[in-house]
């Protein structure tokens, strides 16, 4: 049985996408630069791929040997965005985001620690004004007795 042209259109395109598809496209290659640091940069690789084909007029008109009656296309497209770079120098590992608009979570993440700072500044001063009013009290009391 002869080959269908179908597959060779999906091979075609398959083998496109194959080499695009390179770990360098997502990971970047290094960059080292004069002080030792490594700059390895990131992104985000998106795919998409169609093809279609269809066989013209009736079934009793089409010869095996000819593709004649046969349509057939393929399409796809890319989409490569960075994302971060991978800073890795000085004893430590640092990733640096590329978002051009942050998230409104980001100022809330930011905002974490002075919020604990001020909890606790809070728990703490309650503390102390409950121990004062305990003192107080106490004194009351003796001074009542």
């Amino acid at each position: 049985m002869a080959e269908h042209p179908i597959k060779g259109l999906m091979e075609t395109a398959m083998k496109s996408i194959k080499d695009m598809v390179d770990v360098n496209t997502i990971v970047g290659n290094p960059v080292e630069t004069p002080d030792g640091t490594v700059i390895i940069p990131l992104s985000k690789v998106s795919f998409g791929f169609a093809s279609g084909g269809s066989e013209f007029g009736p079934k009793s008109q089409i010869a095996p040997e000819a593709n004649s009656n046969f349509g057939g296309a393929a399409g796809g497209g890319a989409s490569i965005e960075p994302i971060a770079f991978l800073v890795v120098g000085n004893g430590q590992i640092k990733l640096m985001p590329v978002d051009l608009m942050p998230s409104p979570y980001d100022g809330i993440i930011e905002k974490v620690p002075s919020l604990i700072d001020k909890f606790t500044e809070f728990i703490s001063k309650k503390r102390a004004k409950k121990k004062e009013t305990i003192e107080v009290a106490e004194m009351v009391e003796e001074i009542t007795e």
